[in-house]
């Protein structure tokens, strides 16, 4: 049936020179969530579990291009040298203007592009930013190449995250849409894909690209999406239209939802999906799910998230599983390694 069933990681130590320092909420300065650390604990911890891993292969920018607007793929190889060249670098390289309703047409200044490419403040470009964001989009496509080539599943160690990710635009910490990169590239084999997002924010970019596609279901599992990062997408009258209508699924939880609430709605979700007949499955794993997480908003701990990984698995679908949100928080590396190790252990 499957040619491999042994789960290989895939991670690149350049994903880890994205390191931005601060970022604005509710008007105020932070420091910044999304840091290198948290990519640098979950790669320990498959270390310490036996994971062999495994570095991407170079696979261009197509497949990127094939679910994201050309023009701003394009804007973000330079954007940053960009913007130093014209504000220094002690500025923060964040869009400070942006075209309301995107009528109108790209700017040439730096500072226009930002507004029109870059939805928040959450998402500054650092210096080594493009080479974190393009090996991030790597490693997710080396993980998709390894299920087409017959493995049962795959992770992908992806950092910065991506499912908030629109098709023009950057938004809340992600770049580039691993998940939906994955899906796509899987529909060249699989005649239907589904996307299911277990982050515990609104899988906000991926419904975005997604909403009108056929042969991709998407589904996420979310509280009341009106919260940062998303606040406008993620409601559950939001199903899809033209040939997506009925294809895309948003399951509501409740602020502070606990563990049987949110297996209850994985539940639903992976009903969704069987009824959808899919051939093939990619996970947006966020551990932002956990009671502790900085960002936390339910309440999950380590054998919730190995339950759900357990009912995944149970589907029997060939899945690549993406890293997304998951913060430094106490328990980061116990939720990984109860979700990912079970995952291995239930499909090998």
């Amino acid at each position: 049936m499957f040619e491999d069933t042994r789960m290989k990681a895939f991670f690149d130590e350049r994903q880890l020179r994205h390191a931005p320092k601060t970022y604005f909420r509710r008007g105020a300065a932070m420091p910044h969530q999304e840091q290198p650390q948290r990519a640098e604990i979950l790669r320990d911890m498959l270390i310490g579990e036996g994971f062999e891993i495994t570095k991407p292969g170079d696979h261009g920018l197509d497949p990127v291009r094939a679910v994201h607007n050309p023009g701003y793929v394009d804007f973000l190889p330079t954007a940053y040298e960009r913007f130093v060249e014209s504000a220094g670098t002690e500025a923060l390289a964040i869009p400070t203007m942006h075209p309301g309703v995107r009528r109108g047409k790209e700017p040439k200044d730096i500072h226009g592009q930002l507004g029109w490419w870059m939805t928040d403040t959450s998402t500054p470009l650092t210096e080594g930013t493009w080479e974190a964001v393009y090996w991030s989009a790597q490693t997710a496509i080396s993980a998709a190449e390894e299920v087409l080539a017959g493995a049962r599943s795959a992770y992908a160690l992806c950092r910065p995250p991506g499912h908030h990710a629109m098709r023009d635009c950057s938004n809340g910490f992600c770049f580039f849409n691993n998940a939906c990169v994955v899906a796509n590239h899987l529909t060249s084999k699989f005649k239907k894909v589904a996307l299911i997002d277990v982050d515990v924010h609104t899988g906000n970019g991926s419904l975005d690209i997604l909403y009108e596609r056929g042969d991709i279901f998407f589904c996420s599992l979310h509280p009341d999406p009106t919260t940062y990062p998303t606040f406008f997408l993620g409601h559950a009258d939001e199903t899809g239209e033209g040939e997506g209508e009925g294809k895309s699924l948003n399951i509501l939880l409740e602020q502070g939802a606990t563990e049987d609430d949110v297996l209850a709605a994985l539940d639903k979700g992976i009903k969704a999906i069987e009824d959808f007949d899919a051939e093939a499955l990619v996970v947006s794993l966020g551990f932002d799910m956990a009671a502790d997480d900085p960002l936390a908003a339910v309440q999950v701990y380590p054998d919730g998230f190995a339950e759900m990984a357990r009912r995944l698995a149970a589907m029997g679908l060939p899945t690549v599983l993406v890293q997304e949100g998951g913060y430094l928080g106490p328990s980061l590396a116990d939720n990984a390694k109860a979700f990912i190790t079970t995952f291995r252990e239930a499909t090998t």
